[in-house]
């Protein structure tokens, strides 16, 4: 699994009160599970809870969170595009320990696929790819629509 340490290296680099102290950042993953749709082959996927724990930090909550939003939007978009899922989807708590210090845990649930390839001498090659990221949106000016022969179905100037 890739993901816990992406986001771990992403917070240490992004946080300074972390980037300070790296002992105080936790990463678990909890209620993992493996999905496989048994289709011909064998890629699968890992489906779990990641669990970050910070342990007296002394910096805001904004701190973590925006940067933890910023990770979230390129590595498990449909958090923050499904609205209904992103209302529960990315879970805290803290544990206030004096004016200037909290233990802050934050859950949000992370998949990951594993592409699983069987090659020509019979050895398997696992991949992990990245998130699919979406295009630039389509605009309303100058378009012209082809098929793959280059005929064109349709196309207009700048509106």
């Amino acid at each position: 699994m890739n993901k816990p340490e992406s986001l771990r290296a992403h917070l240490l680099a992004s946080v300074p009160d972390l980037k300070n102290n790296p002992d105080a950042l936790l990463v678990f993953i909890d209620q993992g599970t493996i999905r496989s749709t048994a289709a011909p082959g064998l890629s699968f996927e890992y489906a779990y809870t990641l669990n970050i724990i910070l342990t007296d930090f002394p910096g805001h909550p904004d701190a973590v969170a925006i940067p933890l939003l910023a990770w979230v939007l390129v590595n498990q978009r449909e958090l923050m595009e499904n609205l209904e899922l992103g209302k529960t989807a990315i879970t805290f708590e803290a544990d206030v320990l004096d004016h200037s210090k909290v233990d802050l845990s934050i859950k949000l649930p992370l998949t990951e696929r594993v592409i699983v390839k069987k090659q020509p001498d019979n050895s398997l090659q696992i991949s992990h790819p990245a998130e699919p990221q979406p295009e630039e949106p389509i605009t309303l000016s100058a378009l012209r629509i082809e098929t793959a022969a280059g005929e064109v179905l349709a196309e207009w100037p700048k509106l």
